[in-house]
């Protein structure tokens, strides 16, 4: 099988720790070339400053997979669909509901695939939570997601920033897993929202979520930045009393105490297995689900001002 060329545009923290070294193992794709403001090197392969000298340089890549803070992903991906490439976009897709929508519509205008991509949605203890909670129903949910900035984001200001998410850089991953395995709609009914006095993002959210269910089932996220312990759970309680306990950020899942299934960390290699799947299928797929909910939060949340971060 001939592989297909991508190139992977903003090399970050995520983009070396995982779109690159996925990439290059690829069955279905071959890393052609970087593009990096900085100038950060990949191996022996070219790196360009700008997306324009990339495509100008290669016009032979076809695909590209868009690694940057979402601030400015809006603008590259429309350059790269004017550019007649298909995209792979990081999580969060953009900062604002309004720029994601209109990436979408247009990539379809322009006949270009756009995927955006959830990644812990996909494993394996996630499809089979979703199922369980088909055939089950929900009674209760409540999701602890906590974990440390300083660990997985030291130095980086961005996420401090308007349109950085805070602490819903991290959340959204599970408010993606929340969009995936639960049988009906929700919307959020109530937030606390915690900001530091020196910062524009939060560090930390309560957020009580609701439904049109008859039966009122108990939803609700704690969600922190400044934990001195990773935890990244779901704690669920079935209509028909089953208790679930999906852990290590959907890796891990315990059926009434009992270990079902952990798999390994292999999200970034099931999202570009998807990636091929929807190039084969000339598929876009692009949920706005998870960044509706932070926006809502954001709308809805009572706003409380804390102590100042410092790194």
């Amino acid at each position: 099988m001939t592989k297909r060329k991508i190139a992977v545009i903003g090399v970050g923290k995520i983009a070396q720790d995982q779109h690159l070294p996925v990439i290059e193992k690829s069955s279905y794709f071959e890393l052609a070339a970087t593009v990096s403001t900085r100038g950060v090197q990949h191996r022996d392969l070219p790196v360009y400053r700008t997306a324009a000298e990339l495509y100008a340089a290669h016009p032979e890549i076809e695909l590209v997979s868009v690694c940057t803070p979402p601030e400015v992903r809006c603008e590259l991906v429309r350059e790269a669909v004017d550019a007649g490439k298909d995209v792979l976009l990081e999580k969060p897709p953009a900062p604002t509901l309004s720029e994601f929508t209109d990436l979408v519509a247009y990539a379809k205008a322009q006949g270009r695939l756009l995927f955006q991509t959830w990644h812990s949605q996909y494993n394996q203890a996630v499809d089979n939570t979703r199922d369980l909670l088909a055939c089950e129903g929900v009674e209760s949910l409540h999701i602890d997601w906590n974990e440390s900035v300083r660990k997985w984001h030291a130095g980086q200001e961005w996420v401090w920033e308007p349109g950085g998410f805070g602490v819903f850089d991290p959340s959204i991953n599970a408010l993606s897993i929340l969009a995936k395995i639960m049988p009906f709609p929700l919307w959020v009914r109530d937030a606390t929202v915690r900001t530091p006095e020196n910062r524009q993002t939060p560090v930390a959210a309560d957020v009580v979520f609701a439904s049109a269910q008859a039966h009122a089932p108990k939803l609700s996220g704690h969600f922190d930045w400044l934990s001195d312990e990773d935890r990244w759970t779901f704690s669920i309680r079935t209509r028909k009393g089953t208790n679930i306990s999906l852990e290590n950020g959907g890796m891990r899942l315990r059926i009434n105490g009992e270990l079902r299934l952990e798999g390994a960390s292999e999200e970034y290699e099931r999202i570009y297995e998807r990636f091929a799947q929807l190039l084969e299928r000339r598929e876009s797929l692009a949920d706005d689900t998870p960044l509706r909910w932070v926006a809502d939060i954001m709308m809805v949340g009572r706003r409380e001002t804390v102590a100042p971060f410092e790194w």
